[in-house]
């Protein structure tokens, strides 16, 4: 039978390179002279550190412009608590989501069953797999996901004869 998967995938090595352009950036811009402002990475999870609040927000906008550079989909980023380190200087956590998070699966699913195409669509870990009887109508429910869910970037892959 026809399947594919959806996904939500992000490349650790494209976030490598823009953490490392963002890092290089920063350090040769005027406005961060004298500052400790960086970012460092640790697998999909990422601390930004500024002097102030101010100059955090900055970073975020540079690490954003890097990602959009490299083609990394900045939905996937996910910014937690801005915490005082010591004096005026503050971190960040930034998560970069990956995998199909259950809720946004069941939502796939339920939207892919009320369409009324006749697909299957089954939760599998990080993945939903839909299956069905036609080529044609699993590239309508392609489709129709990309043009219902818009929160998180979706990859199509493994589509299977």
């Amino acid at each position: 039978m026809p399947s594919f998967d959806i996904v939500s995938e992000v490349d650790k090595q494209e976030i490598r390179n823009a953490v490392d352009q963002l890092n290089k950036e920063v350090s040769t811009r005027f406005d961060f002279k004298g500052s400790d402002a960086r970012a460092e990475q640790t697998d999909y999870e990422l601390y930004l550190y500024a002097d102030d609040e101010f100059k955090l927000g900055q970073v975020m906008d540079i690490l954003m412009t890097k990602f959009t550079k490299r083609e990394i989909d900045v939905r996937c980023l996910e910014k937690g608590q801005t915490e005082k380190i010591s004096g005026n200087k503050v971190k960040q956590k930034v998560t970069v989501k990956t995998g199909v998070e259950s809720d946004l699966a069941k939502k796939i699913i339920k939207l892919v069953k009320d369409s009324k195409l006749k697909v299957q669509a089954s939760i599998q870990g990080e993945v939903v797999r839909v299956t069905g009887a036609k080529r044609d109508i699993l590239q309508e429910a392609i489709q129709l996901v990309k043009g219902s869910i818009t929160e998180l970037p979706l990859q199509f892959r493994n589509f299977r004869d």
